[in-house]
């Protein structure tokens, strides 16, 4: 199986969780646990711009990003954010489904400013600043809903709030 065949396999379970929990996002864009937590509109917002970053990664090799006019998504529905997420994982999808073990190996870099930020594999910033950086940011999202009163959906088996498959 080829890299992209097996991250779309993962994206595709992935993606159909995160669209489940987003779309529970309650009207409290401003909702935040803690001091120090980003508001809970920030969030949702942040999850579906890492769904966006996914054809933007496969679709250049350097990305330069400026810091001074770079506007974080908010959202205050979870039914809006749950479709601009689900719009960015359909461009996702069809950007990954072309790639090739060779076009999954190349470097792919992000420029802040004047320094590279970061630079690997495409294979690796998948994996890890989109896949594995979106399970950490839906599971503190989990917590929110969880704070709020609003039911989870099934992520990896059943959840307290929906029972056995």
């Amino acid at each position: 199986m080829s890299i992209a065949k097996g991250l779309l396999a993962e994206l595709e379970h992935e993606a159909k969780v995160t669209s489940a929990l987003l779309s529970r996002v309650p009207d409290r864009p401003d909702y935040r646990p803690h001091p120090k937590s980003m508001a809970m509109g920030l969030l949702a917002g942040h999850i579906v711009e890492m769904a966006r970053w996914g054809s933007d990664v496969l679709g250049q090799d350097v990305f330069v990003m400026d810091p001074a006019s770079y506007k974080p998504l908010s959202f205050r529905s979870g039914k809006e954010a749950a479709q601009a997420y689900d719009k960015g994982i359909r461009a996702f999808k069809t950007a990954l489904a072309t790639k090739t073990d060779a076009d999954m190996l190349r470097s792919w870099k992000m420029v802040v400013g004047d320094k590279t930020f970061m630079e690997m594999p495409r294979a690796a910033v998948i994996r890890s600043m989109i896949l594995n950086h979106t399970i950490h940011h839906r599971a503190q999202l989990g917590v929110y809903l969880r704070l709020n009163d609003v039911p989870l959906p099934q992520t990896y088996g059943p959840s307290a709030d929906e029972g056995a498959m």
